[in-house]
């Protein structure tokens, strides 16, 4: 009898990933996607870049300030490449995606030689294809094209997610062409995803334990992918569908155009129970003047009368916007117009940015550039306006009983946090059992970021554990 001896098999160790994102919610949907198309190649995720194989920086070119993070973040990266190879610790791959990558693809490379990829918005579907021709030292490093159909087409069918929220993108790119913004340049003409593709990929996430979505466009109500009857659908038709899907409970969309705000939309606010009461509607100025120099295509008379009718639709309904401030040109009377249109509208968050110049758009052309001093006094005064609306919103929940969607535990034992129908964070205590339930809370207070609460019929005859520790330190 011949004894025959077996090697185990050994598992080839994991690659590390690192995906560093900035920017908007559509880059975090994008570095998600990217993360599930390096999964077969057997890369799992890692929490720093010092643990990583690869690393990954998901830009965002809006700002100049957040392209010059990008450039500061290469250099620390460059470091730790040459670090290692001194040392002979193995190679790090270093790659640059997003807005910045499309945008400034060459310069990238030029300024920084330790990038190995450069990989647009709508390439990183390629990013197999890219790292095998980097690891053969040869081919081409840059990929920066506009083809989002081929995009979602390559990508992996399955989700990874954590947790029962999601984004999931319905709409990419823009048409609008503001005078402040790179988006129609570096995210390309709009495009919306077939209906039958967006549901495809929302019955996978449910699938998972989603229960709620926030549909991704830089103009997501201009949504008309090909509906299921081969026609044109809208974004009310579309939140219809996915309000259909078991185990699907709520549904926001984010980022809109007041011009694209349909009746049929509006109407759906009121309608569909599952679209939650809050919508990010950016104006951007408050000024007649202003808007028009910025080519908004709509004035301060048309966004409010806007406002009034989503209101009427859905009266309970909070409002989210932009501004920017120091707009080439803005005088005091036209930032006077911004402040008096947000005591208007009033809102339950908003964001607040001074002008940066973005290269190549024709606002950084203009004359009469607002001073730095001047545009970080309205900035100031701005954000104190809407965070005094803010936590005046959050205090007015106190006393109410609300659904919260359970997302997480929270930084105490027992603790959990979820999301209120209006985006707010809420805390409660003994709630850890909960996550990923939507379940009723009683609010006991309010403060200018989140609500605290206990669940709906519990007794308030013990402290919360914050509030312990507190008063033992008092």
């Amino acid at each position: 009898m011949t004894e025959t001896l077996t090697t185990p098999k050994v598992e080839p160790p994991r690659k590390r990933l690192f995906i560093k994102t900035y920017g908007c919610q559509m880059n975090v949907y994008d570095s998600e996607r990217m993360a599930d198309v390096l999964r077969p190649l057997g890369y799992a995720a890692t929490d720093t870049a010092e643990d990583a194989d690869f690393v990954i920086l998901n830009t965002c070119h809006i700002r100049e300030k957040a392209a010059e993070k990008v450039y500061s973040e290469l250099g620390k990266l460059r470091e730790m490449k040459e670090g290692r190879a001194a040392a002979g610790q193995g190679a790090l791959t270093i790659a640059v995606a997003g807005c910045v990558a499309q945008a400034e693809g060459e310069e990238i490379m030029r300024r920084q030689p330790a990038v190995d990829l450069v990989v647009g918005p709508q390439a990183y579907h390629q990013l197999p294809e890219l790292l095998a021709r980097t690891a053969r030292a040869r081919g081409e490093r840059i990929g920066a094209d506009f083809a989002p159909v081929d995009k979602f087409d390559a990508l992996p069918k399955a989700r990874g997610v954590d947790g029962p929220t999601a984004f999931l993108t319905v709409q990419e790119g823009c048409d609008k062409f503001c005078t402040f913004c790179v988006v129609p340049y570096t995210r390309g003409a709009e495009w919306s995803r077939p209906v039958a593709a967006v549901l495809a990929e929302a019955r996978e996430l449910a699938a998972q334990g989603v229960r709620e979505l926030t549909l991704l466009g830089q103009n997501v109500n201009a949504y008309d992918g090909e509906g299921l009857d081969g026609a044109p659908s809208t974004l009310a038709r579309l939140a219809h569908a996915l309000a259909d899907i078991p185990g699907v409970a709520r549904i926001r969309y984010t980022t809109s155009h007041p011009n694209d705000m349909s009746e049929e939309l509006i109407a759906a606010h009121g309608a569909l129970d599952a679209l939650m009461p809050w919508l990010h509607l950016p104006v951007q100025s408050g000024s007649d003047r202003i808007l028009r120099l910025m080519n908004r295509k709509h004035g301060r008379a048309k966004y409010l009368e806007l406002i009034d009718r989503i209101r009427a639709a859905r009266p309970d309904i909070a409002m989210s916007g932009d501004f920017i401030v120091g707009f080439p040109g803005e005088s005091d009377r036209d930032f006077e117009d911004t402040m008096d249109l947000v005591r208007r509208v009033g809102y339950a968050s908003a964001f607040a940015f001074v002008y940066s110049p973005r290269p190549g758009t024709p606002a950084a052309g203009m004359g009469a550039q607002v001073s730095a001093e001047v545009a970080r006094e309205r900035l100031h005064a701005l954000q104190a306006l809407l965070w005094e609306q803010q936590t005046a919103f959050n205090m007015s929940q106190a006393g109410k009983t609300i659904d919260v969607l359970f997302e997480k535990p929270g930084r105490h034992a027992g603790q959990a946090i979820g999301r209120s129908p209006w985006l707010q964070s809420v805390h409660v205590d003994g709630a850890d059992q909960l996550i990923g339930q939507i379940v009723a809370v009683e609010i006991e207070h309010g403060q200018q970021n989140s609500l605290k609460g206990r669940l709906a019929g519990q007794r308030p005859d013990r402290l919360a554990v914050g509030d312990m520790e507190r008063e033992m330190t008092a």
